[in-house]
């Protein structure tokens, strides 16, 4: 069970709410926390004016309003309007579990009882339509604003919503200050990255016992020359999955081998920075105003999701290098000199094509992977009057990670279709490394020039669980 406190929840446990693998509970702990930050709010507002419940918003912001609670309802309707298609029930489930536990962290002032049904929305599974378009990274706005109609019953649920409650002032603006939505789509990025990245050394080993690589490249000492973090995992990882017991082919291997400790562990070393910036975000007091007893009222900027933003891209771009370094070794793998195996090891059939096509076809998502990876942070704009003169596009970011991490599993992918057929054709034992071969036994086993599409896909299906293959099998893919 995920245990809703507002101080505790994971990135990993998202991706399992958002599969419906664990049940979501809203705990005694941060139900309390709503209710304080609540009468506070009440009694702050007796005193003096406050964003969104005493005044309009944006622009707007001057001007106090006359009729609070029916204004209320109306910007939540307003603020509601969206385009584009509609987002997966995946990322709706893990956008409402992050809103819940942001809420339960105590600083929106908003009723409980809005949390009550928002807990009660999540557990009947009755998801609103959450479309694509609308956020730039200060807030998804028309994303939490469709869940506030869904929850007082204005708009549709993929299944009947159990509870409905009433928006009044002091709720519409605090439930939609939130980017639950952009950190919904960077958590579930983030946990398919990190663990394509833990399996990407998996098959980094497989190509370089394929080609009786030099592991000098992975040695202590090279945890010295690099003092990073990811690039001691990666040493240490290498070690752990190869075994000695050959004489290496050179004294120098190319850069898809030689520099994985530098190019990959900087990457696992952005995936941590990453996990570490959306935790921080799903488990802090988002809105804006700010609504906290020990601390008082604060109208502030913590919606600009610039953390989040740099973190994505700072991701995304470690995933484009480590991909080029994918097909760096796919194409090692093709090459005779490297492997003493017939051009892209075909089977011997003079101008057969082998794995040439699986090269394309890499180096077409690796190109995916690289326009992805353009930094959303250098987007900014101008909106509501000139007021709001800057925005992150975090959810811009967000996007462009889950874009990246599908790419990045095809280039993957073809790598390791080619590792695996260079074992076998040189009938290399693959040692400690035999769980990971043995996940690709029936596929590619015919080396005679075909359709390959139904073998990428199904190496793109096993590419994603090499590490826990790896894992359960005793042999541990992650130092």
């Amino acid at each position: 069970m995920i245990v809703i406190d507002g101080s505790s929840l994971t990135c990993d446990q998202l991706a399992a709410a958002s599969l419906r693998r664990l049940p979501v509970t809203l705990s005694e702990v941060g139900r309390a926390r709503a209710v304080e930050s609540n009468a506070f709010a009440d009694r702050v507002a007796l005193d003096r004016p406050i964003y969104g419940r005493s005044t309009g918003v944006g622009a707007n912001r001057t001007l106090g309003l006359v009729d609070p609670d029916s204004q209320a309802l109306d910007l939540v309707r307003s603020h509601a309007t969206a385009s584009g298609p509609l987002r997966s029930a995946e990322r709706v489930r893990a956008m409402l579990v992050i809103r819940l536990n942001q809420l339960a962290a105590g600083g929106s002032g908003a009723d409980p009882r809005i949390l009550d049904a928002l807990a009660a929305m999540i557990t009947a599974d009755a998801l609103p339509d959450v479309r694509e378009l609308g956020s730039i990274g200060t807030g998804d706005l028309p994303a939490l604003a469709v869940t506030a109609l869904a929850l007082m019953g204005e708009a549709p649920t993929a299944r009947p919503a159990p509870v409905t409650v009433r928006f009044a002032s002091g709720d519409a603006l605090p439930f939609l200050s939130s980017n639950a939505a952009t950190l919904a789509d960077a958590a579930l990025a983030l946990v398919e990255l990190r663990s394509l990245a833990e399996s990407a050394l998996v098959l980094a080993a497989l190509s370089l016992r394929a080609v009786d690589g030099n592991p000098e490249a992975f040695s202590a000492a090279v945890e010295q020359a690099t003092p990073f973090e990811g690039a001691r995992q990666v040493c240490a990882t290498i070690r752990e999955l190869v075994e000695d017991g050959w004489q290496p082919a050179r004294i120098q291997d190319p850069f898809g081998l030689r520099t994985l400790p530098q190019v990959h562990g900087a990457f696992l070393d952005e995936l941590r920075r990453l996990q570490d910036t959306i935790e921080r975000l799903i488990n802090a007091p988002s809105e804006n105003p700010v609504m906290l007893a020990d601390y008082g009222v604060a109208h502030h900027g913590g919606f600009h999701a610039a953390y989040l933003a740099q973190a994505l891209d700072s991701a995304a771009l470690g995933a484009a290098q480590s991909a080029q370094l994918s097909l760096a070794r796919l194409t090692m793998l093709d090459e005779p000199a490297l492997t003493g195996r017939h051009p892209f090891l075909a089977d011997g059939t003079p101008g057969s094509s082998g794995l040439m096509i699986a090269e394309y076809v890499a180096a077409s998502a690796l190109a995916s992977v690289r326009a992805a990876a353009t930094p959303a942070g250098l987007q900014s704009v101008t909106l509501s009057r000139g007021v709001e003169e800057d925005a992150s596009f975090a959810s811009l970011a967000a996007h462009q990670a889950g874009v990246v991490a599908s790419g990045y599993r095809t280039v993957l992918a073809a790598e390791l279709l080619a590792a695996v057929r260079c074992l076998r054709q040189r009938g290399i034992e693959p040692g400690r490394l035999a769980p990971a071969v043995a996940a690709m036994a029936t596929v590619g086993v015919d080396d005679r020039d075909r359709d390959l599409t139904g073998d990428l896909a199904a190496a793109e299906a096993v590419v994603g669980e090499l590490a826990q293959i790896m894992s359960s099998s005793g042999r541990s893919s992650s130092a």
